[in-house]
């Protein structure tokens, strides 16, 4: 079966930095997939599964992070994850 890969990108609320709440609330979702996500801001790129590596990426309000998923369910999870980041907050 063939692997799928998917990216998307979405912009976090200008007062909406990725501290620990949002965080928390974005790996929670990524957890739902089983495609393997990754996160990328700043030049630097973090396992959308792990709360530590998003957090280090340093990303503040009105950051433009870059979603991107492969394997199983790629495209809904890359889709349902850019649709979380504008809600965050």
């Amino acid at each position: 079966m063939p692997s799928s890969e998917a990216e998307r990108r979405a912009t976090l609320p200008d007062e909406v930095p990725l501290h620990a709440r949002p965080t928390g609330d974005f790996v929670r979702a990524a957890a739902q997939f089983p495609a393997e996500i990754s996160v990328a801001a700043n030049g630097k790129r973090a396992n959308a599964k792990s709360i530590l590596e998003i957090l280090a990426l340093g990303a503040l309000g009105g950051t433009e992070l870059v979603i991107a998923a492969s394997g199983d369910g790629a495209a809904e999870a890359a889709d349902y994850l850019a649709g979380l980041v504008p809600q965050l907050g």
